[in-house]
């Protein structure tokens, strides 16, 4: 019999094994690409970037917020369409966009570059924005830096424009571990559920079929790369944004029941801003364009076509 010591890292490889064995395989990009018509990707340097356009007008960007997609903005983007050009970007590391292996794209502001290159291809100098959670913070991030982009904005249960520089962890820096991890546990069809579970006031809206929407547009080749950068430490940086100095008009609109970012939180930012009106609407999680798109849309197209605060 061998001595327990030699035995121990063979039992280790167990359930490393079994962990192996229940990973759940990437698509393919080029099998999204076979599918997604060619006209919905732009190349931008040697990446091709997703994106959902439709009508005619003054252009609106739409950017989504953490693990979701072009797909959470499909209830309000005709009628957007039907009074302005409207524009919903896939970020890195999220939908149909292929995935960057360099870390820095997934960084406030690769994502933010991503965002205005998109613009600078299509021939847009100057937008409003609808940013919802993670993408609201990314607008945030624009709107400080390059005012002269922004319109106006609407932002939707927002994060803070820190929150993409913010949410890392130092566990993520190893990578052969974060693959591991992401692809036997956090990138399942269960978590998703869990997650929009949480974001959802109506449970019964979260149904198997926006389970699966949700996870295929995660589920990509390059998910590796992409969690990696989106959850590796960075550097420290002093690159702060100052909400009372952002000088674009902003209406701010939030669900009174969101577990994941409170609505007094947004109203205090809200606050903060010289040029912001805040709007809660009750019985709504933190995804109201999944839940109240009439009620978003009854406010929303109003104030991008007369944003003047």
């Amino acid at each position: 019999m061998l001595p327990r010591m030699r035995w121990m890292p063979l039992l280790l490889l167990v359930p490393i094994a079994l962990l192996l064995a229940s990973c759940r395989s990437l698509r393919p990009f080029a099998e999204i690409r076979k599918e997604v018509p060619e006209d919905r990707f732009l190349r931008i340097g040697e990446q091709l970037v997703h994106i959902e356009q439709a009508g005619q007008g003054e252009p609106v960007i739409l950017i989504h917020g953490f693990g979701a997609s072009t797909y959470a903005w499909r209830k309000v983007l005709p009628t957007l369409a039907e009074s302005f050009r409207a524009v919903a970007v896939d970020l890195n590391g999220f939908g149909y966009t292929q995935r960057p292996r360099s870390p820095e794209s997934y960084t406030r502001e690769g994502q933010g570059k991503l965002v205005l290159d998109v613009m600078d291809d299509l021939g847009i100098e100057r937008a409003h924005f609808v940013g919802h959670s993670y993408g609201g913070g990314i607008t945030l991030w624009i709107a400080s830096r390059y005012p002269e982009r922004v319109r106006s904005m609407v932002l939707v249960d927002s994060s803070a424009p820190t929150y993409a520089n913010d949410r890392r962890s130092r566990m993520a820096a190893l990578k052969p571990v974060t693959s591991l991890f992401l692809r036997s546990f956090a990138l399942r069809p269960a978590t998703v559920r869990k997650s929009l579970l949480r974001s959802f006031y109506d449970d019964s809206l979260v149904t198997p079929e926006l389970v699966q929407a949700y996870y295929e547009r995660l589920s990509i080749e390059g998910a590796t790369d992409a969690y990696y950068g989106l959850t590796a430490p960075l550097p420290s940086s002093t690159d702060k944004v100052e909400l009372e100095k952002i000088d674009v008009p902003a209406l701010i609109v939030w669900g009174e029941n969101d577990l994941v970012i409170s609505a007094a939180a947004g109203k205090r930012a809200a606050d903060r801003m010289p040029r912001a009106r805040f709007v809660a609407f009750p019985e709504t999680g933190h995804i109201p364009m999944e839940e109240r798109p009439e009620e978003l849309l009854r406010i929303m197209v109003p104030f991008l076509k007369d944003p003047g605060l």
